[in-house]
């Protein structure tokens, strides 16, 4: 697939309007109501919504978010890694969700706090010892995300688990791009309040989307709803109170999110 043919793909996303939450499709400045979902399938209803009058949400609530590391060689180097022989899996917890435009709450004591943008993965069939060649069969698109990362509390603890899952952490969206596969030629590209940051093309990664998949899926299974956050380029850096951090990949959107301080 080339960019220019993802400008006509259809954009799922879930959001609020009215008290409510809707499922629907974004068409240009509007979101078309659908009955059904992502994963069960849908249809089109003859309702509308303009953009700015409703608040877009996490456009799937994950069944689980598994995460790969090192997966550019650029941001191996820039930590002063070996690029890694297979894919290096981790998770996050569902709590560490939020959508556009939500706050990332940094707690005071957690350090040095990193953005790391991210080409997220939405499975959308069960998959199990699936080969690469039939791995992007079991796609049912695309999003962002941003892999927030308290990078002091990474270093400290040896494993990722607490520098990574905090709630909030794990800015996911604004909408999916439905289609399985995504143009080697498409960018990721983080900005830092309005500065770029990060920029790099899918087909820069060490693992590919159908290799990660496949990998996975040969020691767990994976499920629809799954999210699968593929790595982060070159160029991550610190985050401050009052930033923000905005996650762009070709074709898909833009995702936006202060960064703030928790007081809690």
């Amino acid at each position: 697939m080339m960019i220019r043919d993802i400008a006509a793909t259809r954009k799922y996303c879930r959001f609020t309007a009215d008290g409510k939450i809707y499922n629907g499709i974004l068409h240009g400045n509007m979101v078309d109501l659908i009955e059904g979902d992502l994963l069960s399938g849908f249809s089109t209803l003859r309702m509308s919504y303009p953009l700015d009058h409703v608040k877009l949400l996490p456009p799937i609530t994950p069944t689980k978010i598994w995460c790969v590391g090192r997966n550019y060689v650029g941001h191996v180097r820039e930590l002063e890694h070996d690029v890694p022989d297979e894919p290096l899996i981790f998770m996050k917890p569902l709590t560490s969700i939020v959508g556009n435009n939500d706050p990332v709450r940094v707690p005071e004591w957690a350090g040095r706090i990193d953005y790391e943008g991210e080409l997220a993965v939405i499975i959308g069939k069960r998959c199990h010892k699936v080969p690469e060649t039939e791995a992007l069969s079991f796609v049912a698109g695309y999003s962002c995300f941003n892999d927030v990362t308290a990078r002091d509390l990474q270093n400290l603890d040896g494993q990722w688990t607490r520098a990574k899952g905090f709630d909030t952490f794990g800015p996911f969206g604004p909408v999916v791009l439905l289609t399985n596969r995504m143009p080697a030629a498409a960018a990721v590209t983080t900005r830092l309040n309005g500065l770029a940051v990060q920029r790099d093309v899918l087909s820069n990664m060490i693992f590919s989307v159908s290799r990660i998949i496949s990998h996975i899926s040969m020691f767990a299974t994976l499920e629809p709803g799954d999210v699968i956050a593929t790595g982060t380029p070159e160029g991550v850096g610190r985050v401050r109170q009052g930033d923000k951090v905005e996650v762009e990949i070709d074709g898909i959107g833009i995702l936006s999110n202060p960064f703030i301080t928790d007081h809690t």
